[in-house]
């Protein structure tokens, strides 16, 4: 056997890992608004990794692009610093509606999440260069390449971005798929492993996360 080579199915793998850590009831519920809107949350191998994240980070300022339902908020809350503070960017009004709900119902203080309205490339910009431990970006696939740059400028020197849906159910790695989704997620993926002061590397949990660590 190839040094590596799994040794039981892959969905069976999948299964243990997006099992490792259960959900509690705020987080099931989130979960739930989220199916009902529309917005497909992370899933909760990506939300631990996330979590682990913030948590091996200290982080006390995170960057979210996508607000979604809450649920990747809640993680990265949850793993962040006691005082640390969540700027979570989107440009639905009721996407940040059931996440100010999930935050509330997770006994999130008010101060620690900033629910900013409004396109991301329009936001980013105003936000402080390297003011921030940590980028997540779970919104707008076809323009993750814009986003690398943006939120690199906002990583202190040892923050960390990262990027959901890395593995674009499985399509990067089958090159007959030239989708322009697909094509914007192989290229964020060769760009940051060509960046000289990023330090990559890609998580196989849920639908992939591709995260980079920026050198000083």
């Amino acid at each position: 056997m190839t040094p590596g080579t799994p040794t039981t199915t892959a969905p069976a793998v999948w299964d243990y890992v997006e099992s490792y850590l259960g959900e509690d009831e705020v987080l099931q519920a989130a979960r739930a608004r989220g199916v009902e809107l529309g917005c497909t949350p992370i899933g909760p191998g990506g939300g631990a990794a996330l979590r682990f994240l913030a948590a091996a980070l200290r982080a006390r300022a995170v960057v979210e692009v996508g607000t979604g339902c809450g649920v990747s908020g809640l993680w990265l809350l949850r793993g962040m610093a006691p005082d640390g503070v969540l700027t979570s960017i989107d440009v639905e009004p009721e996407h940040q509606r059931v996440a100010k709900r999930a935050f509330t119902e997770a006994g999130v203080a008010p101060s620690r999440a900033r629910l900013i309205m409004g396109q991301p490339l329009d936001v980013l910009p105003r936000l402080t260069d390297g003011g921030y431990d940590m980028v997540f970006v779970a919104y707008g696939v076809t323009e993750y390449p814009r986003y690398l740059q943006a939120g690199v400028r906002l990583l202190r020197d040892g923050g960390v971005i990262v990027f959901d849906d890395a593995l674009w159910h499985g399509r990067v790695a089958d090159p007959t798929h030239r989708d322009a989704e697909t094509v914007a997620v192989r290229e964020i993926s060769r760009a940051m492993r060509e960046e000289e002061n990023l330090v990559p590397a890609l998580l196989p949990v849920g639908n992939g996360l591709l995260a980079a660590a920026k050198l000083g």
